[in-house]
């Protein structure tokens, strides 16, 4: 290991930013492959019942080709969140050695459920057509889809509850204790934050088939599953999308109630106010604490968050503790909720206008305007921007704490050099940047030059009813 420079001991916050940083790349990278294989489970399991109860082999071939993109995603996810919990040792050693009596069982159940559901039976699901009934398929496909579900519940349990703690004590040596397990998992932010991400991974995987779909159209590409797929996905993001802004507006005023500093920084606030006004756009300066070019719409906030025109919001101004203020930074939450709420609008505006558009062509695929094609085409991986840059206002939204109100980062990082770390979040970066390009391009690759459904023959397969 590096011995520590002189710029090291003068500037211990360098090591505590590029942790944070690395920590950062890393979750950025893996949540992209949660966020498709949690729905689209879910969706394999519709076309699976959709051709047991037609025998439209179109709903086979869509099952068999998103299978093997489901596949591709899910060894991603694996291999980064394995990269990812490494950290908790190198960077972080204080948050096991304060926390970890809470979220080692909890990481524990994580890892059972990804491994010993979704791992074994998905090997059903890609080699085990025609070679064992109808029926064990359908259970491996929903055990496979039932796994990536609470793989995401534990993690959402245990991240949850960083945010709103509950349940637990804290022993003199400031180790956390269990005191309820069901306090700690259902704690006061659990319901909402699991409705918000589900929701979340459903519209990003509604627009992964509706734009792949979108792109063979467009390639002259397309064979029978192409436009039961685009139906899919554009009737599960018109239907989602609406729900997905109750459950965050939900959301929203939870994190009020617990977190209110979050949603100052998210709405601009600096001062408490009554009739907040709803910013647009503004360039806000924590040098100056005020924003910079605003542009609103009077009292609408207040609206929102208080369901009251003339309702009082906090300011950031009344969060300040003794090691300074207590509130995160202003800018990345500000700018991270509205790409977020703009891309939501995009996929309300696409779905909808795409759907109704469908409708009007009397479903056939073939007759929806290119514009709009290459609309969907573009939105493909849009589900991932409005997820990641709402995850950023999640987590950059709890600092300066880990354990929110509880434990502060500054006390939980490593003694490891900023250039040791430095150089491994270089490397990081570059291979997930390496990765990312190789996962869209055999995305890509396989829309343009699908598998042939039939690479099991009929007369192998076992019947439905055996």
């Amino acid at each position: 290991m590096l011995p520590y420079s002189d710029s090291e001991e003068h500037h211990p916050m360098d090591a505590l930013l590029l942790a944070r940083m690395q920590f950062a790349a890393n979750i950025t990278f893996h949540i992209l492959f949660p966020t498709i294989s949690i729905a689209l489970g879910w969706t394999l399991l519709f076309f699976r019942l959709r051709w047991l109860k037609t025998h439209d082999d179109a709903w086979l071939m869509a099952y068999r080709f998103w299978t093997k993109v489901f596949a591709l995603t899910f060894a991603l996810g694996v291999v980064s969140g394995i990269t990812m919990s490494f950290q908790f040792g190198t960077n972080w050693p204080g948050y096991m050695e304060r926390i970890g009596n809470i979220a080692g069982p909890l990481l524990g159940y994580e890892v059972l459920t990804a491994f010993f559901l979704e791992a074994t039976f998905l090997g059903v699901m890609l080699f085990g057509h025609g070679k064992v009934s109808e029926r064990a398929h359908l259970v491996a496909t929903f055990l496979v889809a039932f796994g990536t579900t609470m793989s995401a519940f534990w993690i959402l349990a245990l991240n949850s509850w960083m945010h709103t703690p509950t349940g637990h004590v804290i022993r003199e040596n400031g180790e956390f204790f269990v005191q309820s397990w069901a306090a700690v998992i259902f704690n006061p932010s659990f319901p909402y934050r699991l409705v918000h991400v589900l929701l979340a991974s459903g519209l990003t995987v509604a627009f992964v088939l509706a734009g792949v779909s979108a792109w063979q159209l467009l390639k002259g590409k397309a064979n029978a599953s192409t436009a039961k797929a685009l139906r899919t996905g554009l009737t599960v993001g018109a239907v989602l999308i609406p729900l997905q802004i109750l459950a965050g507006d939900m959301h929203g005023l939870n994190t009020l109630q617990h977190q209110p500093q979050k949603v100052a920084a998210m709405e601009g606030i600096w001062k408490t106010e009554r009739g907040a006004p709803l910013l647009l756009f503004a360039v806000p300066d924590e040098a100056t604490r005020s924003n910079h070019f605003e542009i609103g719409i009077p009292k609408l906030a207040a609206l929102i968050l208080k369901h009251d025109l003339d309702g009082e919001i906090r300011g950031l101004d009344e969060f300040k503790g003794v090691k300074g203020w207590e509130h995160p930074p202003v800018a990345p939450l500000f700018y991270g909720f509205r790409i977020m709420v703009g891309t939501g609008m995009l996929m309300l505006l696409f779905s909808w206008a795409g759907l109704w558009l469908y409708r009007r062509r009397a479903w056939l695929a073939e007759r929806l305007p290119r514009p709009l094609l290459w609309g969907l085409a573009g939105m493909s991986f849009s589900g991932w921007v409005a997820t990641v840059s709402g995850w950023y206002v999640t987590e950059v939204g709890r600092q300066p704490f880990m354990v929110f109100g509880l434990l502060r980062v500054d006390e939980l990082a490593s003694a490891v050099p900023a250039p040791m770390i430095a150089l491994t979040l270089t490397l990081y970066v570059s291979v997930y940047l390496a990765l990312l390009v190789a996962y869209v391009g055999v995305v890509k690759y396989m829309a343009e030059k699908p598998v042939d459904m039939y690479d099991v023959p009929k007369n192998q397969a076992v019947g439905a009813a055996a």
